[in-house]
């Protein structure tokens, strides 16, 4: 065999070599020879198969099937390249020197049947890196026989799966996290509705007060895939509430709004979208826009306090009509001074002022909240 006609050839050589005190080192010199060697005569042997596999794009290396542990014979450019490995620290290494977790049994049973030829699919395995980072590759492994039959090497190609593990990776993760929106927004639907038919009413009232809630929550939801659903300004939030109260009224210089745009991520920023949309209908209602001289400020600042960041957030209404408080909460009410404190985990007030209603926030803003 290949093996045996150039170990004759290398001995000679290594006996040839001086002895002095050190003679270990000379055996590893005289290792490496016979592996360097071994690989030369390998790839006379095999000629043009071994010129292509030096060339091809694809991952591969030979083992050595007459060794225990198929140690690596031959490893092409493109390996190297894949594993980050120099030649001399793969050649004569054990093949499963290559896994990520040496002890995952696993992966070593995996690539056992891939050498006894019962698996025929390959196998995946996270494998090492040189500088330890991990990579997931396809292992397929194929004997290479003698003319006797003998299986006396192992060709083993390698498919980089590891752009296809992180986009496997994401797409569950986008498909996560779609389906969390989509239970919260259908929660958020079933309370409006229950919520809504608490209060016997006309059909028609009901009908007009469930779509005017779901039209809000619609539009933040657009606001949030236009921004990619990462964040949301509070400038725009408010805007996109407020945009169907102003146009429909013509009261939108009747609006003011003063305040940085800072961003909220996306289940706050559906929160605060219904929590404007309610306080704009129970304006339209009872209080600043049910007549034709009210109007509404909205203003915030940030405070740093020792527990960090918060923003002080105010709704004023003024010169509509005398404002008296509720004799019972409603729907609106409970949405902003419950569930805004809930989703937000700060403090709501509704002050209901003869001059009109004053709703307060006050809000822990996350670390490394910014501008928009």
């Amino acid at each position: 065999m290949i093996q045996e006609k150039v170990r004759a050839t290398v001995s000679t050589t290594c006996n040839q070599i001086d002895r002095p005190w050190h003679v270990g080192n000379n055996e590893k010199v005289c290792q490496q020879k016979v592996a360097e060697a071994e690989v030369e005569s390998f790839r006379k042997d095999l000629g043009p198969f071994v010129v292509a596999a030096e060339t091809t794009r694809m991952a591969m290396v030979f083992t050595d099937a007459t060794k225990p542990d198929n140690p690596i014979i031959f490893a092409n450019d493109s390996f190297l390249s894949l594993s980050g490995y120099d030649r001399e620290e793969v050649l004569g290494k054990n093949f499963n020197f290559l896994i990520a977790h040496g002890a995952d049994a696993e992966a070593l049973t995996r690539i056992k049947s891939e050498f006894e030829g019962s698996s025929g699919s390959g196998a995946e395995v996270l494998c090492r890196r040189e500088d330890g980072g991990e990579f997931w590759t396809d292992v397929f492994i194929s004997p290479v026989r003698d003319e006797g039959g003998d299986i006396v090497q192992y060709f083993a190609s390698f498919v980089d799966l590891t752009k296809h593990k992180e986009d496997e990776a994401q797409s569950k993760m986008l498909i996560d996290e779609l389906n969390h929106r989509v239970k919260n927004t259908l929660s958020t639907v079933q309370s409006i509705v229950w919520q809504t038919l608490r209060s016997p009413s006309d059909p028609k009232v009901v009908r007009e007060s469930i779509e005017s809630r779901l039209f809000a929550l619609s539009r933040s939801h657009d606001l949030l895939t236009r921004e990619k659903w990462e964040s949301a300004g509070l400038l725009d939030i408010v805007h996109d509430a407020l945009e169907p109260f102003g146009v429909s009224g013509g009261r939108a210089d009747r609006i003011a709004v003063k305040g940085e745009n800072i961003r909220f991520p996306p289940k706050s920023a559906l929160a605060l979208g219904i929590a404007f949309n309610e306080l704009a209908t129970n304006a339209v209602k009872y209080g600043a826009f049910s007549n034709a001289a009210g109007s509404i400020l909205i203003e915030w600042t940030m405070e740093t306090t020792p527990t960090g960041q918060r923003l002080l957030l105010n709704w004023e209404e003024k010169d509509g009509p005398p404002v008296t408080p509720p004799a019972h909460k409603g729907f609106g009410s409970r949405v902003i001074e419950r569930g805004l404190a809930h989703e937000l985990e700060g403090t709501i007030h509704l002050d209901y002022r003869p001059d009109g209603l004053v709703c307060t926030m006050d809000i822990p803003l996350l670390r490394g909240t910014r501008d928009g």
